[in-house]
């Protein structure tokens, strides 16, 4: 026995037998007329103009693309003349080159990439000032991770030392080896332990040099201020046997509840953090 049934597309009604019918209900299944109206009914896309004014081809387009930017275009070229009109690009404001003083338009600093290279370039009496300085200040020669031209500084002279031969000094020795007498005639074992050493000095701050830890471990501090045991690992992640001795130290500060504050030389490298880092025990 045929049952009809309305077409889930146009409308129109067909012949279907009861089986079928169940079949359809148990597995959600809509029928159709025909296979134009199935193919139709599964089409995702819909047709419509063109969005620029004057341009009448119709183009099909997936629902969720016009959900998204709620107008079509044919092509490329429509969507550019519209969109070139309704978001007209800024033009750069006139400006005068920084290195050659020639009038242009745009965003940049520069006239041309040219310029910018021999604007970039740093004469060597600039880094040479900046060397002196910084001796000026600090007393000493500066390492080459304290000044933030150390690519120039190659490219004028070659390397570091030569830039400090120029400058009229010495270059410095090897920063964590040798023995140097700090300013209040402390031995110190690094040029690095110098530069701590003499910073607490000007700044009047009493402090002791190798204090022993209250172990037999033969074990000393590089620094005490106060109650405060200071270290300076300077060759930590360089050598095994060090960074087991510095394990030692940690776990002997631990175990006798020490105040041990720890120096790295990225604290002193190319910023000086003394400051913060020994302001428990300066205040």
């Amino acid at each position: 026995m045929l049952i009809r049934v309305p077409c889930a597309k146009c409308g129109k009604e067909v012949d279907r037998s009861r089986g079928r019918i169940n079949e359809a209900n148990k597995f959600g299944w809509k029928t159709y007329c025909s296979l134009q109206c199935q193919n139709a009914a599964k089409n995702l896309q819909i047709e419509t103009k063109c969005y620029r004014d004057g341009c009448n081809v119709r183009v099909r387009r997936r629902r969720d693309q016009f959900r998204r930017f709620g107008v079509v275009f044919c092509s490329m070229r429509c969507a550019a003349l519209v969109n070139n009109k309704k978001y007209p690009r800024e033009h750069g404001v006139t400006k005068v080159c920084a290195h050659c003083s020639k009038l242009f338009k745009s965003r940049e600093k520069y006239c041309s990439r040219e310029c910018k290279d021999r604007a970039s370039v740093i004469p060597r009496e600039v880094l040479l000032g900046k060397i002196n300085d910084f001796f000026s200040r600090e007393g000493r020669v500066p390492f080459k991770n304290e000044i933030g031209y150390y690519h120039a500084v190659r490219s004028r002279f070659g390397t570091w030392n030569e830039a400090i031969i120029a400058a009229g000094f010495e270059p410095n020795p090897v920063m964590f080896a040798n023995r140097h007498i700090a300013k209040d005639g402390h031995q110190c074992d690094s040029l690095a332990e110098k530069i701590i050493d003499d910073w607490m000095f000007a700044r009047k701050i009493e402090h002791r040099r190798r204090v022993y830890y209250p172990c037999n471990h033969g074990l000393s501090a590089d620094f005490m201020i106060g109650d405060y045991w200071i270290e300076f690992f300077g060759l930590f992640g360089e050598h095994k046997r060090y960074d087991q001795l510095r394990k030692l130290k940690l776990r002997i500060a631990k175990t006798y509840k020490l105040k041990l504050l720890e120096i790295y030389p990225h604290d002193l490298f190319p910023k000086n953090n003394l400051a913060q880092i020994l302001s428990s025990c300066i205040t």
